[in-house]
């Protein structure tokens, strides 16, 4: 029996392509290979930056070194905590405001006929036209900014909820009432965890466009936030200051999207 089972791994392994890696390697190369693409990216960046003077491309060691000095002094860290302070709270007012949307419109054909079609023209409209009104209406505090930022998340969660709650099986819902489950046993115990991945994914994407909403308010006339230093290096033809403060909007952004991965990861489990 033994002999016959050596075989059969034997011819296995014979049959597999001459060329192909072992699990393990190919672990190891997908683990590393986001970074072998971030170095490929700064050799490509600092060898374009030689052929241009340091004020229309500098390289990415001068924007490193800015990066650096900004954040030894506490600028950077001081304008990132009011941008979050932003977009933030955005992101959950948005949320909030999506998923209470979201939800009649998944289960009322006649809520849907009423506000989809408003909710889709909205989208036709470029946020950052929409701003100058808003710092008009409520003026530059962190208000505006929230309720920015908020608009724009909205939608992408709104759009999430609608579908995840359309995707349960009729059969689920038939089960449901056959055993007498009231409105909030079916929302708490079917739809909503059926649902839950869908919103997560929203809120991914929503955390994201929230240090969006948070720039373009800040864009338009404020002495603080990242929105400022971006706007301040560019009054001041301090390229790489703009660039350190894209650089730190990105990382942000990521953080962002990796604490709502995090939050998935635990819901879902």
């Amino acid at each position: 029996m033994t002999t016959t089972v050596n075989r059969i791994d034997k011819a296995a392994n014979a049959a597999q392509p001459a060329g192909r890696l072992h699990p393990a390697a190919q672990t190891w190369l997908l683990r590393i290979t986001p970074f072998l693409m971030l170095c490929a990216f700064l050799l490509a960046w600092h060898l374009v930056s030689l052929r241009y003077p340091p004020f229309i491309l500098p390289g990415p060691l001068s924007v490193a070194d800015r990066l650096i000095e900004k954040l030894l002094d506490g600028t950077l860290i001081r304008h990132t905590a009011i941008t979050l302070s932003e977009a933030i709270p955005g992101l959950i007012v948005g949320a909030l405001f999506g998923f209470a949307t979201g939800y009649p419109i998944a289960k009322s054909h006649v809520v849907d006929r009423l506000l989809s079609p408003f909710i889709v023209a909205s989208q036709g409209v470029p946020f950052i036209a929409v701003a100058p009104l808003l710092l008009i209406w409520f003026g530059n505090g962190i208000g505006a900014k929230v309720f920015l930022c908020a608009i724009v998340v909205f939608f992408p969660i709104t759009i999430n909820v609608i579908v995840g709650l359309r995707s349960i099986s009729p059969l689920l819902h038939e089960l449901f009432r056959s055993m007498n489950a009231t409105r909030w046993e079916t929302f708490h115990k079917l739809e909503l965890p059926a649902a839950l991945p869908m919103i997560l994914a929203g809120l991914r994407v929503g955390g994201t466009l929230s240090m969006i909403g948070a720039l373009a308010a800040e864009f338009l006339g404020t002495d603080q936030g990242l929105g400022f230093v971006i706007n301040q290096g560019r009054g001041l033809y301090d390229t790489p200051l703009v660039l350190a403060g894209i650089v730190t909007t990105v990382f942000t952004a990521l953080c962002i999207y990796g604490s709502i991965r995090l939050l998935e990861r635990a819901l879902i489990k």
